[in-house]
């Protein structure tokens, strides 16, 4: 089934019936329009295209207000991504999907994109130990020796080195929908997510 395009508010914790703290993370999911359905016949695979949010008409062009017209749209959404569709399950363009497809205590997976750290060194980014930390050491935290000196006489490649970390598209499974704000379009999901405050995420079963 399609899943809903959200936005990461941020994170709270609520407490369970048995008085027990659970820390969840807020995402204002929807309300998302379905601006196309994609088939085998026409395109090839079948797939349901979602939008979410709007577009200012100034800062759209003509092909994406005629796209979002066709689903009768008023304004092009902001986001648009595509879900693979389920079988049994038929969906119209303009049909609009709430948090409501979801139920507390479900199972849900979210990707987002990652915070962005920039370049890093092998103790922040891959949890390297470091070299002696005592009488001023003049080298605690770079990586060491690694190129064997005769055969090859190289870097083996897939060492883990000082590089560029976070930024990258990630997804986190099995997270458990703890609450649901149909009012606000509201999703609290137990644990973090990727992304910072009012990243964009996208959230399926």
């Amino acid at each position: 089934m399609p899943g809903l395009i959200g936005r990461k508010v941020g994170m709270t914790r609520v407490f369970s019936e048995e008085g027990r703290s659970v820390p969840v993370t807020v995402l204002e999911a929807g309300p998302c329009s379905v601006v196309q359905v994609k088939n085998e016949e026409t395109d090839g695979y079948a797939a349901v295209q979602v939008g979410f949010g709007s577009r200012k008409h100034k800062r759209t062009s003509k092909a994406e207000l005629g796209h979002a017209a066709r689903a009768g749209l008023d304004a092009a959404p902001r986001l648009i991504r595509e879900f693979a569709a389920a079988d049994g399950i038929s969906y119209e363009p303009g049909q609009q999907l709430t948090v409501e497809m979801f139920e507390a205590g479900e199972r849900v997976r979210v990707t987002g994109v990652s915070k962005g750290r920039g370049f890093q060194g092998v103790v922040k980014r891959h949890g390297f130990t470091g070299r002696p930390a005592s009488h001023g050491h003049p080298m605690s935290r770079t990586p060491g020796s690694m190129g064997p000196g005769t055969d090859p006489s190289r870097v083996i490649k897939g060492k883990k080195l000082p590089g560029r970390m976070g930024g990258a598209r990630r997804t986190i499974r099995n997270l458990e929908v703890v609450r649901i704000d149909s009012e606000r379009n509201l999703i609290f999901v137990q644990g973090g997510v990727p992304g910072s405050r009012n990243s964009y995420v996208m959230i399926r079963k």
